[in-house]
């Protein structure tokens, strides 16, 4: 059976059993056992996560070539990360402001449920912009220790310095740049070789993760906070099927479904493993062999886009905070509303590609706008299955930017036949 129909399948049997069974059963702890092996399987992918992305970056970049083919080559998928980002938050603003599920029937949250008391003035703390924190994210770009970014997986660093790395090996002569070239050739090849092994773990790995959330939280939780969930979905749900479908066909005149259809696994091990980076190794397999993008391009596109291309994680934000105004009854104005769609934008590139990691992002936009952090409880109750939903908006938009740079650059791909079995 084909690993996709196994994963498919664990996920089905673990919302069973999750519902079904709780977190205890005959006297049996469920709940710790499936922490354990889901924190195993989650623990072996995100091992692979440092050698794997700064390998495939620099071997990537030093294969694209010299010169005007990899400026682009970086400009195509820049282009393509800021607007696939941007379109998320817009869409994210305007359901919010057209459902306002923070008020629903303009009565905010605050009003029926016990809330947390942040205090008094409200649309002052809002109306104050303080970026310090925000500025600190640009400044992890630049890594004062490389050794140390990578034991704190701090990817934007190590992007940045794989990025520098890459470019820095194209203008090196031979035979010293042909060295380098094999070695970090030699280290993704290993990598997806360890990622191929742990992969054969992953319907275990992915029934024990889902079984854990569901055992743990229930789905009568998300009774409460049903509408922002509902609108949260139903956001994600546009962006991937019109935002996304319309970038790709109109790039390319690529039928979405085929790209679907192909990138299926990824997708359903980024949805049970909420981790972009920790889906990095099965992306870059089916990117590769079932959409048929050139190695280099997979290479170069997929790494980057798992930690900087956060198209769910960025409407997420957006409307996280919106809700959070919405719930306490704060009127934002026009420019506070901008002012959060450009923090969500630029802090989405910041999050690390692990579990819940736009938490982080959130408490960062809510200290800018003067928001204490008590007003992120209203969002952990739904927070991890969203996470699971956002997690593969992320990824499915990493492979449309795959294909539609390789398409730019010439590549055909899935508009090609498939390549005739010998």
């Amino acid at each position: 059976m084909a690993l996709h129909w196994q994963i498919f399948i664990a996920l089905m049997a673990a919302f069973a059993l999750g519902v079904g069974l709780g977190p205890e059963f005959a006297g049996i702890p469920l709940l710790a056992m499936y922490e354990f092996v889901g924190g195993l399987f989650l623990d072996a992918l995100k091992m692979l996560i440092v050698p794997l992305v700064v390998a495939s970056i620099i071997s990537g970049m030093a294969n694209l070539g010299q010169g005007a083919r990899v400026g682009r080559l970086a400009g195509r998928t820049v282009v393509y990360f800021v607007t696939s980002t941007g379109l998320a938050v817009f869409t994210a603003l305007v359901l919010m402001n057209a459902l306002h599920p923070g008020s629903p029937a303009g009565q905010p949250l605050e009003q029926h449920l016990a809330l947390p008391d942040l205090g008094a003035g409200l649309e002052q703390k809002f109306a104050e912009h303080q970026l310090g924190d925000f500025v600190r994210v640009i400044r992890d770009l630049v890594p004062s220790n490389i050794i140390a970014a990578a034991a704190n997986t701090q990817m934007l660093g190590l992007i940045f310095f794989s990025l520098l790395f890459g470019f820095a090996l194209t203008r090196v002569p031979d035979p010293g740049r042909e060295m380098v070239v094999h070695f970090w050739a030699g280290v993704q090849d290993v990598m997806i070789l360890i990622t191929h092994w742990v992969m054969r773990l992953a319907p275990i790995g992915v029934f024990a993760l889902v079984a854990g959330v569901i055992a743990k939280s229930g789905l009568a939780l998300i009774v409460p906070m049903l509408g922002f969930f509902a609108v949260v979905i139903l956001g994600l749900v546009l962006h991937a099927a019109i935002n996304l479908s319309l970038l790709l066909w109109v790039t390319t005149r690529l039928n979405p479904l085929l790209l679907i259809r192909a990138v299926w696994p990824a997708l359903l091990v980024a949805f049970s493993t909420s981790s972009s980076a920790g889906t990095l190794p099965v992306s870059l397999d089916v990117v590769e062999h079932r959409a048929r993008v050139s190695k280099p391009i997979a290479s170069f596109v997929l790494p980057l886009g798992a930690t900087v291309n956060m198209n769910g994680t960025a409407l997420y934000e957006c409307a996280a905070v919106l809700f959070i105004a919405q719930a306490y009854g704060v009127d934002l104005s026009l420019g506070t509303q901008l002012m959060i769609v450009v923090l969500a934008l630029l802090t989405s590139i910041g999050v690390a590609a692990v579990p819940s990691a736009s938490l982080v992002a959130i408490a960062l936009i809510l200290g800018v706008l003067g928001l204490p952090l008590e007003a992120m409880g209203l969002l952990l109750i739904v927070d991890r299955l969203l996470d699971m939903f956002r997690t593969a908006v992320n990824v499915y938009s990493d492979t449309v930017a795959a294909v539609i740079v390789a398409h730019l650059g010439g590549e055909r791909g899935l508009l090609e036949p498939a390549p005739s079995p010998r």
